[in-house]
């Protein structure tokens, strides 16, 4: 096997900055968009505190209406790179290291299949990333998004068929042909292939609803709480799946618990299903971001995830408004290495 001349690094090892698009498109969060921006503003905030954070805008006045939300800090740094939706793991730049530096990986981003066009600016945004830090572009030549893929930093991926083999990404891509594509992009050896889905996703079965490392050795993933949710019954099988996977490379798999049932009803009356997974939580240099949906999960969740984070805060972060446009924290945020 050749080796890799890139590795990703885990979200938990060193970063220089975290990387966001500000929200702007009201048809993502219909009739909700007025409680999106304070809440988006409360991660850029948290983040801030402690490290770097990049933000997309659309332009001058974009800028100046955005700070007027934020905490002024001298650790916001702005880009007019316009975008047509702030999903900024999936239209940004995955940043690896390579034999001289970080290199950004641009994935042939198709908004999840071609689903909400025009994504035209969105596609761009890795390129412009790269030209604002400076590093190298590779382009991957796959389609994918940042949230189909977790790393553990030492040789594992975990990541689903439901995405990277999907017709409307990669059609005709065998399996084989896709872990050899994505060890050489990620410097991985090992790809666990996770089953399942949380009711509500429209991405297709993003892994970072479903699964997340936690330490080299540890993945949580989600689960059917303590509230009867027959939507969410199939991944008890798709838990026990992925833990004998995971056992015959000596990694232990915990269960996550998910929340109850989520739901949004927009003005039109239209209900629908909300993806509301605690699995989306952010690893940053001094916190773990987790979101929150205001049930008594919330505390269960961060109990569960703290003891793998003890040198971290451990933030809960009301993400009901978010999630109205069927994502949270960690589709919003793209890490920067150190």
């Amino acid at each position: 096997m050749t080796e890799s001349r890139f590795r990703m690094p885990a979200e938990w090892e060193p970063q220089q900055a975290v990387w966001v698009s500000w929200p702007h498109n009201r048809e993502t969060w219909p009739g909700a968009f007025a409680w999106v921006e304070p809440a988006f503003a409360a991660i850029v905030d948290a983040l801030s505190s402690g490290q770097t954070v990049h933000v997309n805008v659309l332009g001058g006045d974009h800028e100046r209406h955005v700070r007027g939300l934020l905490r002024p800090s001298e650790n916001v740094v702005f880009h007019h790179i316009p975008t047509n939706d702030a999903w900024c793991r999936d239209h940004g730049a995955t940043l690896v290291y390579g034999t001289d530096g970080l290199v950004a990986i641009d994935f042939d981003y198709n908004a999840w299949g071609g689903k909400y066009p025009p994504f035209d600016l969105d596609a761009a945004v890795a390129g412009r990333m790269a030209e604002a830090l400076g590093v190298p572009v590779h382009k991957a030549g796959l389609t994918l998004e940042g949230g189909a893929i977790d790393v553990n930093g030492s040789g594992v991926l975990l990541t689903t068929e439901s995405c990277v083999l999907n017709r409307n990404r990669n059609p005709g891509l065998t399996r084989a042909e896709a872990e050899a594509r994505l060890n050489a992009l990620l410097g991985t050896e090992t790809v666990l292939w996770v089953e399942g889905h949380i009711e509500g996703d429209d991405t297709d079965g993003h892994i970072d609803n479903l699964a997340r490392f936690v330490s080299p050795r540890d993945i949580v993933m989600s689960v059917p709480g303590t509230n009867p949710d027959p939507a969410h019954a199939h991944l008890e099988q798709a838990f026990v799946s992925l833990r004998e996977q995971a056992a015959e490379h000596g990694l232990r798999v915990h269960r996550l618990p998910l929340p109850a049932p989520t739901w949004h009803t927009t003005e039109n009356g239209e209900r629908y299903r909300l993806p509301a997974s605690y699995a989306n939580f952010l690893i940053s240099n001094e916190s773990v971001l987790i979101p929150a949906y205001g049930g008594s999960s919330d505390a269960q969740a961060a109990q569960i995830l703290a003891p793998f984070f003890p040198d971290r805060e451990v933030v809960l972060l009301d993400c009901r408004p978010l999630v109205w446009g069927l994502g949270a924290i960690h589709c919003l945020t793209q890490q920067v290495p150190a």
